[in-house]
């Protein structure tokens, strides 16, 4: 790993920080390092209020959405929610479908199938539409680049409102509204929400057309706050006061949908990383295995026992879609190996037989063992898809971009993406990437990178500086969980490996004769000759607490040690 320590405020910065809030330098330099600099920004941050919010009027074509959904509903339409398969498009689809039902009957759900339609508005989707008399669609979560569809559309007579947070291509859908603050156009304060969120944005307008206050949509925060984990979008500005208040309602009052899901989870209280990686896997694998439809049907589901039985298939689902990433993902790796690419810029593997539900994730896991940007192709209908993943710092998208002479679409984000192509262009997509990568990325963002706060003694470690180190979560891209180092340090004697295969490292550390703390490295078994013998070592870590036989106490949790 690459440690990379973030550049230190400036001493007199800090000083006032520490002054203006009273607090201990250490805790005024991270404040600092995450773009906070007064009082103010610092009690929004600590203490964030529903008020924070910007007023969802601001984003373009806002009032034109309000306006339809409002004309729908006088006239008695049928309005169609359609969202994207994923955890972001399943949970923005149960957030409008759910509210737009406590008032209103007419309300339809759909998401598309991953295999027979594929991502984002499909003409058999518009079809379902007009088949069934409806005459609006409001598509979350994708649309942006729908441009024929949504001709196709309006030439049967069906409208379309959009609300997508991807970036847009060259021209927008003819639709009556297109909601994304990523639009060139619109002055949207926060351009980072997840595609439920400018749903939420959406249910936030049509509540304050209604005179309705804001404290009345908090139940919805659960989904919300689910999709902002799921999406890897950052938490900062409005998704930080969206996802601390979504935490709430998951810990204390969450649907009936989660309720069944949290019974299979072994956690009392989620965090924002155990909702990423317990909950929304749970949601995903429906759309991977079955259908993204019987996601939503949980999500919007009222009563307990048939919830139950939802979030028992979805179980079942997961448990499924665990034994195949495992099996693909071994398959991909000895791939890799037999054409000798362990040494390339990029990874791009491909098999007709693999599950198109769980490239993603394989591609994810590949990633994990050779460091760079990863495709992994599968056999979809005549064509083949892939997912892409991409390592910190490096646009994908922007890659793919420059290989689009060889794809036939393509969308996505920085660090993910999907594509399809014809087989035909399978090769000389393979070597153009390769080649695109290899000519732009900066070799060093293909080693792993570990980004340090701040440099620390043990002593200043204490109960009080947890505590405050508590109250900056959520964490997550743009707020991570604050990183330390700690120069010579040395195990008391009792370092071992732990765990299946001894892969793991626990031991328990001092620094210049301070009292011991205790010490979990997760995946670092392998370090164990290092600290042997009262040899001295530097540490990347985290604070965190561990709780056994009901008695808590502070440890390291150790990201790196040399």
């Amino acid at each position: 790993m690459r440690w990379t320590i973030k550049p230190t405020p400036l001493p007199e910065d800090v000083d006032r920080l520490c002054r203006e809030l009273q607090v201990e330098p250490l805790v005024a330099q991270l404040l600092l390092q995450r773009g906070i600099s007064t009082y103010t920004e610092a009690k929004n941050f600590f203490r964030p209020q529903l008020s924070h919010l910007h007023d969802p009027f601001l984003m373009r074509d806002m009032d034109k959405a309000v306006d339809r959904i409002g004309a729908a509903i006088e006239n008695g339409e049928n309005i169609l929610i359609y969202g994207d398969y994923d955890v972001d498009g399943t949970t923005a689809v149960a957030l409008l479908a759910t509210y737009l039902l406590e008032t209103y009957p007419n309300v339809a759900t759909y998401i598309p199938d991953r295999y027979s339609e594929g991502y984002g508005v499909s003409m058999q989707g518009i079809d379902f539409a007009v088949d069934n008399d409806m005459g609006l669609i409001i598509a979350l979560d994708c649309g942006v680049k729908a441009i024929e569809q949504v001709d196709y559309a309006k030439g049967k007579g069906v409208d379309f409102i959009i609300c997508d947070h991807h970036r847009p291509g060259k021209q927008l859908p003819n639709a009556i509204a297109v909601l994304d603050p990523k639009r060139e156009d619109c002055d949207y304060p926060y351009k980072e929400l997840c595609g439920c969120g400018v749903g939420f944005k959406l249910i936030q307008a049509l509540a304050k057309k209604a005179g309705n206050e804001i404290e009345e949509l908090l139940p919805y925060l659960d989904l919300v706050a689910t999709a902002i984990g799921a999406d890897i979008v950052p938490i900062t500005g409005e998704n930080r006061v969206l996802a601390y208040f979504g935490l709430q309602v998951i810990n204390t009052n969450p649907r009936v949908g989660f309720q069944s899901i949290i019974e299979h989870v072994n956690k009392k209280k989620l965090t924002i990383t155990d909702v990423v990686f317990m909950v929304a896997p749970r949601i995903n694998a429906a759309g991977r295995m079955k259908h993204g439809q019987h996601a939503v049907n949980l999500l919007m589901e009222k009563e307990m026992p048939i919830a139950q039985k939802f979030a028992a298939e979805i179980e079942l689902y997961n448990a499924n879609r665990k034994s195949l990433d495992h099996e693909i993902t071994e398959e991909a790796l000895a791939q890799i190996k037999e054409n000798g690419e362990e040494e390339k810029s990029t990874s791009v593997v491909y098999s007709e037989n693999w599950h198109k539900g769980v490239i993603g994730i394989v591609a994810s896991r590949l990633t994990e063992t050779y460091y760079r940007p990863t495709l992994v192709f599968t056999k979809s209908g005549d064509k083949l898809a892939a997912s892409a993943r991409s390592v910190r710092g490096f646009d994908v998208y922007n890659a793919l971009e420059h290989c689009s002479d060889c794809i036939e679409q393509f969308g996505g984000h920085k660090y993910a993406a999907g594509l399809t192509l014809l087989e035909s262009q399978y090769k000389s997509f393979k070597e153009k990437f390769e080649q695109v990568v290899s000519q732009t990325i900066d070799p060093k963002l293909l080693v792993r990178e570990i980004t340090v706060d701040a440099q620390m003694e043990l002593s200043q470690i204490s109960p009080k500086l947890m505590r405050i180190l508590k109250q900056f979560a959520p964490f997550g891209p743009g707020n991570m969980t604050p990183v330390f180092m700690a120069r010579k340090l040395q195990d008391t004697g009792y370092g071992k490996g732990v765990g299946e295969g001894e892969k793991h490292l626990k031991l328990s550390v001092v620094q210049n004769g301070s009292r011991p703390l205790g010490a979990i490295g997760f995946g670092l078994g392998n370090k164990l000759e290092q600290i042997k013998n009262r040899n001295t070592f530097d540490a990347v870590f985290s604070l965190d607490e561990n709780e056994w036989n009901g008695t808590v106490s502070l440890q390291l949790r150790l990201r790196d040690i040399r």
